[in-house]
């Protein structure tokens, strides 16, 4: 059988990286419904990275972790509840590190076909080159940006 025969030219393992912003929320409900239509398992990634707080004082980073932990559990049952309604087999997944870094340790482990992000609306981006920039510029993975 030919990879190109029809109904095994998609995705089998989408990964999609969410972080709570409006861009990730759609790169989300796209990635649903894509794994929907493809009949793929969709993992969606939560990375907390703190590295940026790195300076604050333990009572601070404490407070954030926490607030990390509860924006996980909302994020892990929209994503759940969501995945329910469309039908799609669905795997919640939060990680602490730098975001690169834990998509593409993620999508190595689970072997993702294909990872959909939201594109980014920090200004500095345009300088530091985005999580999406970065993904698509490693060219393991055929990266879809959702805006």
């Amino acid at each position: 059988m030919h990879s190109f025969e029809l109904g095994t030219d998609g995705p089998k393992v989408i990964l999609v990286g969410v972080d709570g912003s409006e861009t990730s929320m759609r790169a989300g409900a796209y990635a649903g419904g894509l794994a929907r239509r493809q009949g793929a398992r969709l993992v969606v990634l939560f990375v907390v990275s703190l590295s940026r707080f790195a300076s604050m004082s333990p009572a601070a980073l404490a407070m954030l972790y926490q607030t990390s932990e509860e924006m996980a559990k909302d994020l892990r049952e929209m994503a759940e509840s969501r995945a329910e309604e469309l039908g799609i087999a669905l795997t919640f997944v939060t990680r602490r590190g730098d975001p690169f870094a834990e998509m593409c340790r993620m999508a190595t482990e689970i072997k993702a076909d294909a990872i959909v992000v939201g594109a980014s609306t920090w200004a500095g981006h345009r300088f530091a080159g985005s999580l999406a920039v970065r993904l698509v510029k490693s060219g393991r993975w055929p990266v879809t940006v959702v805006p």
